[in-house]
């Protein structure tokens, strides 16, 4: 967790712009606008379409003179991106368009149920025996509990956790879950779970991993809305054949 006030004022002290990826918390549980921060960037494929069955992204930000990059012309921060925008193409489908818009509707409600469900979980896996670490913002355990109540209404629906023991006790873990999907991807109404040191962060060094504090035991959930007990009752039975 990151202090978006204290980065924002140590950029634009700077001659900087600040920039947010909210896709985690989203609209409805962090506003980085009002933080301080000039642009939220959003993985739309995520959380905002909420169905994964979308690939897209936004900008967003307030439509003022930014006269600390403007280079004495003036232009706005919204001109100069859409003339980018329309000068490399990048513009959604209609019917893309569509399912964002049909997510929204839902956003508010899934994501007070992800967020539910993440907190229930990580408690759950907080006191179990083969767990070695859970990292989740809402735990008062998290190094950065008190920062993130500071500037988010929600902690949201990610998790990670570390087993205890190393490579093969997290293969087994994951290969005995049957209601978390073996994914990479996060957002979706679906609960997905992935293993970071041999999937998205597979391409890294495994000295780099390290510093990075991504070992063989890492697991990252995202936590879907499925009933909570079934979600847990999974866990545990997978937690068993270790």
């Amino acid at each position: 967790v990151l202090d978006i006030r204290a980065i924002a004022e140590i950029a634009h002290r700077h001659g900087a712009l600040a920039a947010v990826d909210n896709t985690f918390m989203t609209p409805a549980f962090q506003q980085p606008l009002e933080l301080g921060a000039d642009i939220v960037m959003h993985s739309m494929t995520k959380y905002l379409n909420g169905h994964s069955d979308v690939v897209m992204g936004a900008l967003m930000f307030d439509d003022q003179p930014l006269t600390r990059l403007a280079n004495g012309q003036g232009s706005s921060l919204y001109e100069r991106l859409k003339f980018l925008q329309n000068a490399i193409g990048a513009v959604p489908g209609p019917m893309d368009c569509f399912l964002v818009l049909r997510g929204l509707k839902t956003l508010d409600v899934r994501m007070m149920r992800h967020e539910a469900n993440a907190r229930w979980i990580a408690e759950f896996l907080e006191s179990h025996p083969k767990i070695e670490r859970v990292l989740y913002p809402g735990l008062i355990s998290h190094p950065q509990h008190d920062l993130a109540l500071s500037q988010t209404s929600g902690h949201g629906g990610m998790l990670t956790f570390t087993i205890k023991g190393g490579l093969p006790e997290t293969t087994r873990f994951l290969e005995a879950v049957k209601i978390f999907t073996l994914a990479e991807s996060l957002g979706g109404v679906e609960s997905l779970i992935e293993h970071p040191a041999i999937m998205t962060h597979a391409s890294i060094p495994l000295a780099e991993r390290e510093k990075l504090g991504i070992g063989d035991n890492l697991v990252r959930m995202s936590v879907g809305i499925e009933d909570c007990d079934d979600l847990v009752a999974d866990i545990e039975a997978s937690l068993a054949e270790i």
